[in-house]
């Protein structure tokens, strides 16, 4: 506690800091059980605690990967989409519909939007260790060497950079999945519904003791 208020002393915290991969469920509740200490000091804890918390709830046996995490973005006129990866196995999809402000971004801007949106969603994955992000969209490999930036961009880049992230880039035909998501949107609004039965029930309503006389209103 000081003139600042109520803050953590560095020093007590140098366990947390320096605590081996853990070998066991056991461990993992130990460190869980100690970060959680420290929660209210830490913006969105659940969030970044997540997958340790995921991992604890489960009943399943304990396995610590190094599986590096693999995202792919795209965007198109109507929506983003984006999937999470390891080992090239799909692990999560996500997809949002634009609107609003959004309908009126920039190719390149789109796909930054896409990328963020992702990264946002999935954030409790990406902070302990480098990851990879996929794009077709070359000019993305060259974020970091933008000279001059408007607001929406230095927000965008600044969440970005508290990421430990490398960008590859990807053509456009390989990005068939993200791709897809980020159009399914054109899809179900042009997809036709064709409800089977109505006009059945047209032809026994005049003839149905309940609605035989509302029915006949009607048509008078």
């Amino acid at each position: 506690v000081s003139s600042r208020g109520v803050e953590v002393d560095e020093s007590k915290i140098d366990a947390i800091k320096n605590w081996p991969i853990p070998k066991s469920i056991s461990d993992i509740r130990s460190f869980h059980g100690l970060a959680s200490f420290y929660r209210r000091f830490v913006k969105g804890f659940s969030t970044i605690a997540a997958p340790l918390t995921e991992v604890i709830r489960k009943d399943k046996p304990f396995k610590w990967g190094e599986k590096t995490f693999e995202v792919e973005c795209d965007a198109s006129k109507v929506g983003i989409g984006a999937v999470l990866m390891q080992d090239q196995k799909p692990i999560a999809y996500f997809s949002e519909k634009l609107k609003g402000a959004t309908l009126n971004y920039s190719t390149y801007d789109l796909e930054l939007y896409a990328l963020i949106r992702a990264l946002g969603n999935w954030q409790h994955y990406f902070w302990p260790k480098e990851f990879v992000i996929r794009t077709d969209h070359d000019s993305l490999k060259h974020i970091r060497d933008q000279g001059k930036l408007n607001k929406r961009h230095v927000k965008w880049i600044e969440f970005l950079e508290t990421f430990p992230y490398v960008i590859q880039y990807k053509k456009e035909k390989e990005n068939v999945v993200a791709d897809a998501l980020s159009r399914k949107h054109v899809l179900i609004n042009t997809l036709s519904s064709n409800l089977i039965g109505f006009e059945c029930l047209k032809a026994v309503y005049p003839k149905d003791l309940v609605f035989a006389q509302i029915f006949k209103a009607c048509e008078e």
